[in-house]
């Protein structure tokens, strides 16, 4: 592409530019011939009448005498053969009757022959052309069409010059720099193509960091539950149990959700649009999941649309981790606003430090202050809100009066 986009643009142009100057060129030359050989037709028409054929040959000399005298001319009379019928001036040569036309050089002078309906012919001459020296149209459109090409040379340059520099940065982010953004600056089509890269690129940068964090953070977290099962496995090799069964099967299930969360992170995170919609009844989905946990539900019934498989993670996620990272009670509500369907889960833990509400759904949050063995809190919470963006919905974290911790998810009301 280096080079080559400029000279197709520019020689496109070059040669759009001399097509339109040689039709232009074609179509004023044969205007100029109707224009001229209309006027040549009434210029003999006007010879023929004061020179009639039928005049007295003392006035037509007298005629031919007095327009050689005003026009400083030669002029000769032939009749059909060839012969003169009158002159005035100097004679000129009956051989310029062979060549009639403009210009025609004879006896030191521009000599022009006229055609006269009747036969005769009038040769004229005199030192000067009759009339400016015919100009061609060709020359002046190639002239237009020249400057017109160089003036478009630095506009063309400075566009293909914008492509190229995006060409580079899309190789350079192509190449691994993904910080890489390209000038944006404008408002046309190059505009708006580097605009899509820039955004397009942010948002691939985005997600490749996300699932770079996912994974470290997912390969610490599974060390934890990894090295007990180690250990469990060992013991019971040793001294068989059921104890350590019982610890062997819960490490297990503990690398099994973690497992599963991260593909449920992943798949959401390329999802576009929900795979299997439906009108849901939000307080009974929530009295379900509350009556497994064994978790109080109050509220009215209110009707959302949603994917049934995600909202039940949704509702599961808010409750179980009220339930490991608070206090009893834990209670859960559904109302209905104007505006809204609103869940709340609510627990009387420790809450979470001030300042870090916004930090709890990040994956693998952990509170400050907490050691390392006791764990952090997973992907439950940034599940829940992926799947409430995925749905419409906002959710957000409120401390309630009395301490502890209240989560709360607004999906829009089903029209």
């Amino acid at each position: 592409m280096r080079g080559s986009l400029f000279l197709k643009m520019y020689l496109t142009l070059l040669t759009s530019l001399a097509v339109v100057a040689l039709v232009g060129a074609v179509v004023v030359r044969i205007g100029l011939d109707e224009r001229d050989t209309g006027w040549r037709a009434q210029r003999d028409l006007f010879v023929a009448a004061i020179l009639p054929a039928d005049g007295r040959p003392a006035e037509i000399a007298a005629t031919l005498t007095r327009l050689s005298e005003t026009f400083d001319t030669d002029l000769t009379l032939f009749d059909r053969d060839g012969l003169v019928l009158a002159r005035a001036g100097a004679p000129i040569d009956a051989a310029v009757l062979g060549r009639p036309g403009r210009h025609a050089r004879n006896g030191g002078g521009h000599v022009f022959v006229m055609r006269l309906p009747d036969g005769r012919a009038l040769a004229a001459r005199r030192e000067r052309p009759f009339g400016p020296p015919g100009r061609n149209p060709i020359a002046y459109l190639a002239l237009i069409a020249g400057v017109i090409g160089l003036a478009a040379y630095p506009v063309v340059r400075q566009l293909t010059r914008r492509l190229e520099r995006l060409r580079r940065g899309v190789d350079a982010w192509g190449e691994g720099a993904l910080v890489t953004r390209v000038d944006d600056r404008g408002r046309d089509e190059v505009a708006a193509v580097a605009k899509s890269f820039n955004r397009a690129a942010a948002q691939i940068e985005h997600l490749i960091t996300a699932h770079r964090s996912l994974l470290a953070n997912a390969s610490h977290e599974l060390r934890s539950p990894l090295a007990r099962l180690r250990m469990a496995i060992d013991l019971y090799e040793r001294a068989p149990a059921e104890a350590t069964k019982r610890e062997i099967v819960r490490n297990l299930a503990e690398i099994d959700e973690l497992v599963d969360e991260i593909l449920l992170a992943s798949r959401l995170d390329h999802l576009e649009r929900l795979d299997n919609p439906q009108t849901l009844d939000l307080l009974a989905l929530v009295t379900e999941e509350g009556a497994r946990l064994k978790i109080p539900v109050s509220g009215m019934p209110a009707q959302i649309t949603g994917d049934p498989r995600l909202i039940t993670r949704l509702v599961r996620n808010l409750m179980q981790n009220a339930l490991r990272h608070g206090a009893e009670p834990v209670r859960a509500n559904v109302a209905l606003t104007p505006d809204f369907v609103r869940l709340s889960v609510e627990d009387r833990g420790k809450g979470v430090p001030e300042g870090e509400s916004e930090r709890v759904f990040e994956p693998f949050y952990r509170p400050a202050g907490r050691s390392e063995t006791a764990g952090g809190w997973g992907l439950g919470l940034s599940l829940v809100r992926q799947i409430a963006h995925h749905h419409g919905a906002s959710v957000r974290l409120e401390t309630p009066q009395g301490g502890g911790a209240r989560f709360v998810v607004d999906f829009p009301r089903r029209a």
